[in-house]
């Protein structure tokens, strides 16, 4: 598959766009969405490595999220290499509301409560692969080329945890699920945030401040 067919799948199944105004706000503090960038790769590998820990009897689920904690891992470390190449400091930064927000909404029953912890692993790898895509074109050259190299290993993350979510509860399942999870991800985007992170919502004045 093309990675623009990927793209496009990736942002039919969002049901928003990155609004432009974060899009501004992110070209007017890249050191913060540098920053912020590197800590989003650290905690999905780290959520990938909880889950494998938690779900020991899911033999599919564990080699599909060891694989993917390694690739989140070695992004890390390209971020990493960037943030030092342009003297960025590594400073401790606050987690937006966004994910924890998301994770609010799983159920609390087992298996339901692993369906929707892969469904929400699938929307962050969306929304991280459709930003990769909005932001490419208006960095310059070196870092909108490296993350256009983002975009088909977030697509496929994004696939993988949409079809391990089928696989642990079912198709029906899933069509019923998503719906409700990718509206409430659509208020965190849309919505006003005062603070500025990779995944944050339309920016405030306030938002513009480390």
């Amino acid at each position: 598959m093309s990675q623009a067919i990927e793209l496009a799948s990736v942002q039919s199944f969002l049901h928003c766009p990155t609004p432009g105004a974060w899009v501004t706000c992110a070209l007017s503090n890249q050191e913060i969405l540098l920053v912020d960038h590197a800590n989003c790769e650290k905690k999905a590998a780290a959520t990938a490595i909880n889950l494998m820990f938690r779900y020991v009897d899911h033999h599919k689920l564990l080699n599909k999220l060891s694989r993917l904690a390694r690739e989140e891992l070695r992004h890390f470390e390209q971020v990493m290499a960037i943030m030092k190449a342009r003297s960025v400091h590594y400073p401790q930064l606050s987690a937006s509301r966004y994910a924890a927000a998301l994770r609010q909404q799983v159920r609390s029953h087992e298996p339901a409560r692993l369906v929707d912890t892969l469904l929400v692993g699938a929307i962050i790898e969306a929304r991280s692969c459709e930003r990769f895509a909005v932001l490419a074109p208006e960095l310059d050259q070196k870092l909108g080329q490296f993350y256009r190299s983002l975009l088909r290993s977030e697509a496929r993350h994004f696939s993988d945890y949409l079809k391990l979510a089928v696989d642990v509860g079912s198709q029906g399942e899933v069509e019923a699920r998503l719906p409700v999870l990718l509206q409430f991800e659509r208020g965190l985007i849309e919505e006003p945030d005062e603070e500025f992170r990779f995944h944050s919502g339309v920016p405030t004045t306030k938002a513009h401040e480390l």
